[in-house]
């Protein structure tokens, strides 16, 4: 069976990480099957937005530490997993992602990847990675800051300490808790009530909020207007306009 199944509904795909037996840790070759999931999603219109899952006992355990141990450090330089993680961040779509149980070091920094994380109560977070004599090496460092701020990110990083769901939620890390059992439900409904959008318009829109946690206020501004004036020119930026007026539903083509 492959180590990540793939459904869609709707407008919606889920992709289910599915390596039960090493507690879902992100080895290279599921990072691969990610990344081409996402970029076959990408080119399909039939996708407008895409979840991905573990399962209620666990979301991703880190990385792969047999993978890891095997490479010195030429072997570490010259590792494709850089790129894998780029490819994924490049899907410019919006990405849900469902976390139940934990989701530890590098499972914790693809939930910092995606856009939304949607969480159970029975949730954790954390980049354990100190306490292997290692640190954060998929973005940790750098996204956890970003989301959570200093106090909170320093603690988490240094002493290797996760956090659980509430204090998530505080945090800014996750956007919604719910019951474990219904975490992906809720994910799903999120990910399809926002696909029901323009898709030019939703790609834009995260392109801008990227630029934000990249750039200062200035450029991200410049950003922003630029990408609100090429809308503009969309036929679902007219369809929009033109549904609100009619008091209609709109029906978005992605043009």
């Amino acid at each position: 069976m492959s180590e990540l199944l793939s459904q869609q509904s709707g407008r919606v795909l889920t992709l289910t990480l599915n390596r039960p037996q090493a507690r879902n840790a992100l080895n290279n070759a599921l990072l691969t099957l990610i990344a081409e999931a996402l970029e076959t999603a990408q080119q399909d219109e039939s996708i407008g937005a895409v979840v991905v899952a573990g399962n209620e006992r666990f979301f991703a355990a880190g990385a792969d530490l047999k993978e890891m141990a095997s490479r010195d450090m030429p072997a570490t330089l010259n590792d494709p997993r850089p790129q894998l993680w780029a490819r994924i961040e490049r899907f410019p779509k919006p990405l849900i992602t469902a976390v139940n149980g934990y989701a530890f070091g590098a499972g914790c920094e693809l939930a910092l990847l995606s856009d939304i994380v949607v969480a159970g109560d029975n949730a954790r977070f954390g980049l354990p990675e100190i306490t292997l004599g290692i640190m954060p090496g998929a973005g940790g460092t750098q996204r956890l800051i970003r989301s959570v701020g200093k106090a909170l990110a320093y603690r988490m990083v240094l002493s290797g300490e996760a956090i659980d769901a509430p204090q998530a939620l505080r945090a800014g890390l996750v956007a919604e808790v719910h019951p474990a059992a219904l975490t992906l439900e809720y994910a799903q409904k999120l990910a399809a009530s926002i696909a029901r959008h323009a898709p030019l318009a939703l790609q834009a829109a995260k392109n801008a909020l990227q630029q934000a946690q990249n750039t200062g206020l200035s450029q991200g501004l410049l950003q922003e207007r630029q990408l609100f004036t090429l809308l503009a020119a969309t036929e679902d930026r007219q369809e929009g306009i033109a549904a609100f007026l009619e008091k209609r539903p709109a029906e978005f083509k992605g043009r």
